[in-house]
């Protein structure tokens, strides 16, 4: 019996069921081992097959392969490097996770502490269902219809006029004035469309969780709802945050199908800047747009070197959000 319980509870018993717990346990332990260490070879494998894959490719470069944007692996004098799909993507990404996490947060905390409860589940369903969109259909919708809208409201051309002196919101090189609709600022309002979920489901999870102690002695010093929120809610939930708006840019980074149809493909030779308002291709985007040129191991190897760093990139943000969650764990217990 346990002290304190009024003798109603029986102790866990070191006898009887105690040898079937044993083999549950060690049966339970060996699968979990197992699966973890499967995940943890087939990742390793994946890494090191793009590396040997890449090593020959890398060899014959004779371009800088971090800091050039040409792009032709094939011939006996392959020049390629990956600095415009590298721009590509993380500035697509960066803009996602700045529109997303700040929209996914104030959704999150209406659900958890301004919704009314009959209306919780039904919203949170609601935002949830955006996950369910295959990514085509948002390639899809961006390219026939929501590419021409931001364009034709205008957003592009006032960041422009106002901020043309900031490199990222320059005019694009040979164009007098912004009139893409296939732009890398409108495939980052697509992807913060897509990450939403991710950020306000994961966000809404952790406000949840906030010690509802915490929350009633912020009211009971006379803090109004807003500062409970600001000295309560949000300092608890802030590593989750952080850690959904990292899986997040994981998912923008890897995004393929909806940028290969809304954002268009630079020319060859064409001039490149860090405008926002022109065109390209991400690692993910090129890979599956010249699919078709993987005929010789010079062109496939280089190919696989795009990859390879996309796949270091997703690598260590997954990781940073591990280190986060894993510290938002520690605060919590």
């Amino acid at each position: 019996m346990r002290a304190g319980d009024g003798g109603m509870t029986p102790a866990p018993s070191s006898e009887g069921g105690h040898g079937k717990r044993r083999a549950g346990d060690t049966v339970f332990l060996g699968l979990s081992v197992g699966a973890g260490a499967f995940v943890i070879a087939l990742v390793t494998l994946i890494g090191v097959f793009l590396l040997m894959q890449a090593i020959p490719a890398l060899g014959k470069n004779e371009a800088n392969f971090l800091t050039s944007s040409e792009w032709t692996p094939g011939g006996e004098h392959p020049r390629f490097g990956i600095a415009s799909m590298l721009w590509v993507t993380v500035s697509s990404s960066v803009i996602a996770l700045l529109l997303a996490v700040p929209l996914g947060v104030g959704v999150a905390l209406f659900l958890t502490q301004y919704a009314p409860p009959w209306l919780q589940q039904p919203a949170a369903a609601l935002v949830d269902l955006l996950a369910a969109v295959p990514s085509i259909v948002y390639g899809l919708w961006g390219a026939l219809y929501f590419g021409f809208f931001i364009r034709d409201i205008g957003l592009q051309q006032f960041l422009n006029r106002a901020l043309g002196w900031i490199p990222i919101f320059e005019t694009p090189p040979g164009a007098a004035e912004v009139t893409s609709a296939s732009t890398i600022f409108i495939i980052g309002i697509v992807l913060a469309i897509m990450i939403l979920p991710i950020i306000t489901a994961l966000s809404r999870e952790v406000f949840a969780q906030t010690p509802v102690t915490h929350k009633e002695g912020a009211l009971a010093l006379g803090a109004t709802k807003w500062e409970m929120i600001r000295t309560a809610v949000l300092p608890f939930g802030k590593p989750g945050v952080i850690s959904a708006a990292m899986l997040g840019l994981g998912r923008a980074l890897g995004e393929t199908v909806a940028v290969m149809l809304i954002v268009s493909a630079l020319a060859p030779g064409a001039p490149w800047s860090f405008s926002l308002f022109t065109g390209g291709e991400t690692f993910a985007s090129r890979i599956a747009n010249n699919a078709g040129e993987f005929d010789t191991p010079q062109k496939t190897g280089a190919y696989l070197a795009a990859g390879l760093v996309l796949f270091l990139l997703t690598f260590v943000v997954n990781a940073i959000a591990r280190v986060v969650i894993e510290r938002r764990k520690a605060f919590s217990e």
